[in-house]
């Protein structure tokens, strides 16, 4: 990983990444509920599968000992083997991607745009409790299904919060909030890809 700018930065990055993306981030969820994923358990299968290529894109940096450090607890928040068994559960396969993952194992990734990155998966698992609901009405749940969209065992607000204020704490400086800002913007450039592709 790359060695982070140590100048700590007055503004809340956590506050920054959402204004800088609110635009996509609102663009992403009429994406998402455009494509009806809850209309039945196909669509609800190419959901899935949304979800399982974003979190492989990312699932490397959740044992990356550098972000553990600034995000204690980091690995406990890995949801790609909960996704698997999600398309397990439901008789789907987990396919394999013809591109490369993101943040691939082995490679030197910059420790702000990897922070932006990881800003947005927990972001979604934040708002997720609306998504279970909806797949309630299929008959998926947090045991069935719907396992990743299940909320942390200290509840979702508690969870966001703990991880925001570590995020926060990153020592960043001016450049490297640039670059988180610049990776959470790719992020949800690279979800939006996949919603587009899947429905």
């Amino acid at each position: 990983m790359e060695t982070l700018d140590l100048v700590s930065h007055g503004d809340s990055l956590s506050k920054r990444l959402k204004a800088d993306t609110a635009a996509q981030h609102e663009e992403l969820d009429a994406a998402i509920m455009a494509g009806r994923p809850f209309a039945s358990l196909d669509l609800y299968g190419r959901f899935l599968d949304v979800q399982r290529s974003f979190h492989r894109d990312i699932d490397e940096l959740y044992g990356d000992p550098e972000l553990i450090r600034l995000l204690p607890g980091l690995p406990a928040l890995r949801r790609l083997p909960l996704i698997v068994q999600d398309l397990a559960d439901l008789g789907l396969p987990s396919p394999e991607d013809a591109d490369a993952p993101v943040f691939a194992q082995g490679e030197t990734h910059d420790v702000a745009e990897a922070l932006g990155w990881l800003y947005v998966a927990e972001g979604s698992n934040l708002g997720a409790a609306f998504l279970l609901k909806r797949a309630a009405g299929l008959g998926l749940s947090e045991s069935f299904g719907a396992r990743h969209l299940a909320p942390a065992a200290e509840g979702r607000g508690l969870s966001w919060r703990t991880f925001a204020a570590a995020l926060d704490a990153a020592p960043l400086g001016a450049t490297g909030a640039a670059r988180a800002s610049r990776g959470a913007q790719a992020a949800f450039a690279r979800i939006r890809g996949r919603v587009a592709k899947a429905f």
